[in-house]
């Protein structure tokens, strides 16, 4: 007892030394404090050393609980390392292997129906490697002019195409569906029906011909494949249907109709002289590029096999189709409304003349314009074509026409002239 009254004697003279010093602290004499007796809360030393001083009950229990935690998540990381596990916190160097199993297919694919026709799959199997690829070079064997699609004919290596994929160019070379590679000679062209023969010599290799149909026998409404090569992508198919029959098409060079199928399925460049083929894999007719519509989707054509087949024959034949004849003259026709415009009158403006041919020697100019041929009037390339054809008229015949000259200076000044020039066979397939 003595010992704690001693204690709390000393405590009271500390209060009252603080009592007094914050009563006294504006005085001008100011108290020097013992060290031992101001004690900072700051002063981690003497904090800590007051036995009276303790952390509270929550205070432990928040940094029990924490230290718990991070004991925990360690542990996690660890056990995470160890096992891979896929799950849980995320980590940036966590990596995730993912493999994609591959299933077979449920079953065989049928390659035809019920009906004996071809699924797309028999026809692409069956008739593909009736079609190949064509490519013709110029002067230099290394830069390529032109390039289509072809259909093996026969076993000993004849091959239908276009003319205007080889009558550009030369040494064509062909690539069968094996990709193996020939060289190939150009047996002929018609550039009026767009129709050429070519052949390689097969050797060792075994070909096989294509089917033909009869493109009379054509449904509007039926399904067809076109197969061939679209931007030299080598075996290209893509189906569509029949959209029309007997469309007579004009060529884009040479003015000449040809009875056409009209079809919905891709006919690009590349495709020219490929295959269309009906469901029962029969050529149907040979695909061009050139009649096909550049201002219409999904518009494309193929001649009709049957009216290409006397051509081909001929060709294998020949090498030409006889009885074509050549004028030799280039020409623009003028319309009725240019006519009535100009003040000329409607017919066949003049651009050139082959110097080879006897319309060149008859006292037509260039710039003259033909209006009439064995006394019918001639306006445009078919009625000048029909004037000559309608009279019977065949090469080494000769035609009378008559034709205007214009003076450039006054069209006004208009000149009727009467000429007569002899019909040339034609045996290069261009005219």
């Amino acid at each position: 007892m003595a010992q704690l009254n001693s204690f709390d004697a000393e405590e009271k003279n500390d209060s009252k030394t603080v009592q007094d010093s914050s009563q006294n602290i504006f005085e001008k004499d100011f108290r020097i404090y013992e060290p031992e007796k101001f004690k900072c809360s700051t002063d981690y030393k003497n904090r800590f050393s007051e036995p009276d001083e303790q952390l509270s009950k929550p205070s432990v229990f928040i940094a029990l609980f924490t230290i718990f935690l991070i004991l925990v998540f360690s542990a996690y990381c660890i056990i995470s390392r160890v096992f891979n596990l896929k799950e849980g916190f995320y980590s940036p160097e966590t990596k995730t292997t993912v493999i994609l199993g591959l299933n077979g297919r449920p079953g065989t694919e049928e390659l035809t129906d019920e009906d004996g026709k071809f699924t797309p799959a028999g026809i692409c199997e069956a008739v593909s490697p009736s079609v190949v690829e064509i490519v013709c070079f110029g002067e230099s064997s290394e830069v390529p002019v032109s390039s289509g699609s072809g259909i093996i004919l026969s076993e000993d290596g004849y091959i239908v195409t276009n003319a205007h994929v080889i009558n550009t160019g030369r040494n064509p070379k062909v690539s069968l569906s094996d990709k193996t590679v020939f060289d190939a000679e150009i047996i002929g062209y018609d550039s009026k029906t767009d129709i050429g023969i070519i052949k390689i010599n097969p050797g060792k290799s075994i070909l096989k011909p294509a089917s033909f149909g009869n493109s009379d026998e054509v449904i509007q409404g039926e399904q067809v494949m076109a197969i061939g090569n679209p931007g030299g992508l080598h075996g290209s198919i893509s189906g569509g249907y029949v959209s029309g029959i007997n469309r007579m098409i004009r060529g884009d060079q040479t003015g000449h109709e040809m009875n056409c199928i009209q079809t919905d399925a891709a006919i690009s460049p590349g495709n020219s002289g490929g295959a269309l083929v009906n469901m029962y894999g029969q050529v149907i007719g040979i695909t061009s590029s050139k009649y096909v519509s550049s201002s219409y989707e999904g518009l494309g054509f193929a001649i009709t096999i049957n009216d290409a087949k006397p051509v081909i024959e001929e060709l294998i034949a020949n090498g030409h189709i006889s009885g074509r004849f050549k004028v030799g003259i280039t020409f623009y026709e003028i319309t009725k409304d240019q006519a009535e415009a100009a003040g000329l009158p409607q017919g066949l403006f003049i651009d050139s003349m082959d110097e080879s041919c006897d319309i060149s020697e008859s006292g037509l100019k260039e710039h003259d314009i033909i209006v009439e041929v064995e006394g019918d009037k001639v306006v445009d390339y078919d009625s000048f074509m029909n004037a000559i054809r309608s009279h019977g008229k065949g090469a080494g015949d000769k035609v009378h026409a008559k034709a205007v000259r214009v003076d450039e200076k006054d069209t006004s000044k208009q000149t009727n002239i009467e000429i007569e020039f002899t019909l040339v066979e034609d045996t290069s397939g261009d005219y």
